[in-house]
């Protein structure tokens, strides 16, 4: 660890991460528990003025890198501050700490050499998507590699680092690129210090490579003059070697055969879309980083389509089917909760409909009423069980004891009721015994036989017929 010093007031300087000819990456902290990378340029400033052109440059480069964070994307590092350095004039460019190795330590022992399928496409769609964030904003990163794209252990997401060689000039790009550059993913056009959005769709390009096969299409053998001569023009002629044929070759013994068997099915749509970011010509790349990444999802939204063997299933189904599960989803949770849960009116939120069928109580009332209701049922109880028999005898005289006298039916006049003289019970009932008959009958009965004796004598009785013709004989009559 290097000595303890100053970078600028307030930011103190806690040792290299890293170094390299294209500048130093060191851990600074802030006065308190905030932890920054500064990554410290190999060129020295040594008036901040306008009139020295580095300082122009610098400043005109890091007002583009201020962009960049003007909307917050998860994939690309928070650029927090600039300046030049209290001891030796160098320009520095502050950045937030990501916590987690990067890409080139993945790729190292004991992790595997290659990345699986799915961990590819995941790290294609972020780092496309962070390309295309700072192609929105012109900003050209020119320095992608696999050590500038780390894994936040906190998030879980691939984030690109170290915007310092975007903040060169031509020259010092140039001239840092040759001596110190990390030649295995530099674009062909690099060797002539030229930058374009196609330059980091390149680089790009190579970081898939790397991560289905295992090594970059030109690895550098060694960092002496010779060899990176040999990588730079084999960037510019040679043809990209096969890439499935060298995934192949490092497949991970450990991985069982099922499982390497899988891991060969690399989707054609990705390996297309490497072969294109590799092409020689930038020309005959995707333009920028929004292309690219437009293209990665139209492929991979293609690709799944086409396994349904429907060609009207597109993606837009499937967003419709996810919004009508979740909406499902939150139904049913509401339901279980409005079981357990009475729900609560808060302000503001709709009242329940009143339709005049329901009762409202305060508490207070609410107790009062069901004490005095106890009350009543136990006194209710003392009382009848103490007088129950008396005034159920009393009632029930009341209601089916009638005191009343007989009522003929037919006068509507009370009869005196005739004391019969008493006689011997007999045990057989006589013919003409009428007491058996009900009143009714025996009412329409005198009607009757009044009128068959009114046509004979043509004389009308004062008398019904059972009290004038006793000592008749009627058993001739039929009715």
């Amino acid at each position: 660890m290097s000595k303890v010093f100053t970078i600028t007031e307030g930011l103190e300087n806690m040792g290299a991460l890293r170094t390299g000819g294209q500048g130093s990456v060191y851990k600074g902290r802030r006065y308190g528990p905030i932890i920054t990378a500064v990554k410290l340029l190999p060129t020295p400033i040594h008036t901040e003025s306008t009139d020295d052109k580095n300082f122009r440059n610098f400043q005109n480069e890091v007002e583009k890198l201020k962009k960049v964070n003007e909307e917050p994307n998860p994939n690309v590092v928070k650029i927090l501050n600039s300046g030049i350095t209290e001891s030796g004039s160098f320009p520095f460019i502050e950045m937030e700490f990501i916590d987690g190795p990067d890409l080139e330590d993945l790729l190292k022992p004991p992790h595997e050499p290659i990345f699986t399928i799915k961990e590819i496409i995941k790290l294609a769609d972020q780092l496309a998507n962070a390309l295309s964030h700072c192609h929105k904003v012109s900003v050209k990163h020119g320095d992608i590699k696999s050590n500038n794209v780390k894994f936040n252990i906190h998030t879980g997401n691939y984030v690109l680092l170290d915007f310092g060689l975007s903040a060169m000039s031509d020259d010092q790009r140039r001239t840092s690129i040759r001596h110190a550059g990390a030649i295995e993913f530099m674009a062909p056009e690099q060797n002539e210090g030229l930058m374009y959005f196609q330059t980091d769709v390149y680089s790009y390009g190579v970081i898939l490579y790397e991560l289905i096969a295992g090594q970059v299409p030109f690895p550098l053998r060694d960092n002496g003059e010779t060899s990176r001569n040999a990588v730079m023009l084999a960037h510019m002629e040679s043809p990209v070697p096969d890439v499935m044929e060298l995934r192949k070759n490092n497949l991970p013994e450990s991985w069982t055969e099922k499982k390497k068997e899988h891991e060969m099915l690399v989707p054609a749509w990705l390996l297309q879309i490497v072969a294109k970011c590799l092409k020689k010509d930038p020309d005959d790349r995707f333009a920028d980083g929004i292309e690219l990444q437009e293209t990665l999802m139209h492929s991979s939204i293609s690709a799944v389509s086409n396994n349904q063997g429907d060609d009207t299933w597109n993606s837009s189904v499937l967003l419709k089917e996810n919004e009508r599960l979740q909406g499902l989803l939150l139904y049913y949770q509401e339901a279980e909760n409005n079981k357990a849960v009475q729900p609560v009116i808060t302000e503001g939120a709709a009242k329940p409909v009143d339709d005049g069928k329901q009762v409202r109580m305060s508490k207070p009332i609410f107790i009062l009423f069901m004490f005095m209701l106890c009350g009543f049922t136990v006194f209710s109880a003392v009382v009848l069980s103490k007088y129950g028999d008396k005034i159920y005898h009393g009632v029930y005289s009341r209601l089916f004891k009638s005191s009343k006298k007989p009522v003929d039916s037919t006068k509507n006049v009370i009869l005196p009721q005739k004391k019969e003289p008493e006689k011997q019970q007999d045990t057989t009932t006589p013919a003409n015994d009428e007491s058996g008959i009900p009143p009714e009958v025996d009412s329409q009965a005198d009607s009757i036989l009044k009128g068959m004796k009114y046509k004979k004598s043509g004389k009308e009785e004062p008398q019904f017929y059972r009290d004038s013709a006793k000592t008749k004989d009627t058993s001739n009559l039929n009715f």
